[in-house]
């Protein structure tokens, strides 16, 4: 190895070695800065959230004479009436006073963890092992940590729109390029598999797919899922499927995970505890590498471990208790809670429909509900943000516009409220628009309407 000549500073004359190279710091020129001048990364300077952006450039207050009904925030817990399962409160009980999880966990997660996942969601067709599964701090770590593995600096991913805003927020701080891909309102949200194609280029290094859809709650039919792996084999790029809202669907309609439909797509699938048990603030998330063709290989593996090390997994305690969750929460648990988001979301369909001007529509899952809005009926209002910021001003219910999923003219409403105030806001919401809604014009420029 080449050798290199260092300065050791001693109280008399310099010192000279001959050292290897990362031995001792090679002697550079004396400098020193004149003033104070921190600036920050470029990573800091490249991370924005759209939904933050547009919500705090918002004039927001309320109606005094009202109070507030928020339609915005997709956090189950807000109001009280969706409280997660006794099993799973008992389960972390059990693990707090076991006194077993209090230390660190390997970073992928303790190995009887990952084979609780593992077993919970294996099939047939997609079969999983402990090693298939890393623990995360969350769905949104999963989805960093799947992004991070896939992507260089200069590549782009396929993303929805609308969409769920955080791949955005991550793949831009990590110099990646956003395509948005189009969703069809008018087929309840199915993908515009063309548009998605044209998308594709020798840097496209993953494929978005979300599934039940924030924002739209809506559920892609098994026929679509497998036309969306068709393309994905077709072009030759893999999936990052967010499933965090899996099984979360409407009676009558069921929702494969994508995995499960081909053994040739590589797919890494994040999901989590947050939304079908209610607790998002508890923080733990989940990748399923679904690899049966080996595409991904054992580097991809690998680099999930690497990236994983930077913040040591998810909290050892709710992974303590994760295979009693799993493995012991009753089923009227899951039905209950689909119950009362199908029935809000039918309130708020069935309302809104009879609005002028509005569009709703209707769900099949998750807990949101998008809302058209014909914008030349309020011509008082320059786009979504304005109307919903209004619609705060006079009538203190606050949903959020979709110009943060991308998809301007919309706006979304989270389900997860009690009956009663979920009719109370619709009402308010009928009341506004019948308030600001202008007919067809008669001067034979609106005809078509």
């Amino acid at each position: 190895m080449d050798t290199q000549a260092y300065v050791v500073q001693m109280k008399s004359k310099p010192l000279t070695l001959s050292g290897k190279v990362g031995g001792l710091f090679p002697a550079k020129p004396h400098s020193r800065r004149q003033r104070w001048e921190v600036k920050p990364s470029e990573m800091s300077r490249n991370t924005l959230n759209p939904i933050r952006a547009i919500v705090d450039g918002m004039k927001l207050i309320p109606n005094p004479a009202k109070p507030m009904i928020s339609l915005s925030i997709g956090d189950p817990t807000v109001f009280g009436n969706l409280p997660t399962d006794a099993a799973v409160l008992q389960a972390m009980k059990d693990a707090i006073d076991s006194q077993r999880f209090n230390g660190y966990a390997p970073s992928v997660g303790y190995l009887r963890s990952r084979q609780a996942v593992a077993n919970f969601y294996s099939r047939p067709e997609a079969p999983l092992e402990a090693e298939d599964i890393i623990l995360t701090s969350g769905c949104s770590q999963a989805i960093e940590l799947s992004i991070s593995v896939l992507c260089n600096p200069g590549d782009n991913i396929l993303v929805p729109r609308p969409g769920f805003s955080l791949y955005k927020t991550l793949a831009v701080s990590m110099g990646v390029e956003v395509k948005l891909y189009d969703l069809l309102p008018e087929k309840s949200w199915e993908i515009d598999l063309q548009h998605l194609e044209s998308l594709v280029d020798e840097r496209t290094s993953c494929l978005i797919v979300t599934n039940p859809s924030n924002p739209c709650g809506s559920v892609f039919s098994q026929e679509h899922l497998q036309n969306i792996l068709t393309v994905a084999s077709k072009l030759c790029v893999p999936i990052l499927a967010d499933e965090i809202y899996s099984d979360m669907v409407f009676p009558g309609c069921n929702s494969p995970s994508l995995a499960s439909l081909s053994s040739e797509v590589p797919v890494l699938a994040c999901g989590g505890l947050a939304k079908r048990w209610l607790v998002p603030g508890w923080r733990m998330g989940w990748i399923l590498i679904h690899d049966r063709n080996r595409i991904f290989g054992s580097e991809i593996r690998q680099g999930l471990v690497r990236l994983s090390q930077r913040i040591l997994g998810a909290c050892t305690v709710v992974q303590g208790a994760l295979e009693s969750i799993l493995n012991n929460t009753p089923p009227g648990f899951y039905s209950s809670t689909i119950s009362c988001l199908q029935s809000n979301a039918e309130i708020c369909f069935s309302e809104l429909s009879a609005v002028p001007g509005l569009n709703p529509v209707m769900p099949s899952g998750a807990m949101y509900l998008m809302v058209g809005i014909e914008m030349d009926h309020f011509p008082e209002f320059q786009n979504d943000v304005d109307f919903t910021e209004r619609l705060v001003t006079e009538q203190s219910v606050f949903c959020l516009p979709a110009s943060a999923f991308e998809y301007p003219d919309f706006f979304r409403v989270v389900l997860t409220v009690p009956e009663e105030l979920m009719l109370e806001a619709c009402g308010r919401i009928r009341d506004f628009c019948r308030a600001w809604y202008r007919p067809p014009s008669c001067d034979g420029n609106d005809l078509d309407q």
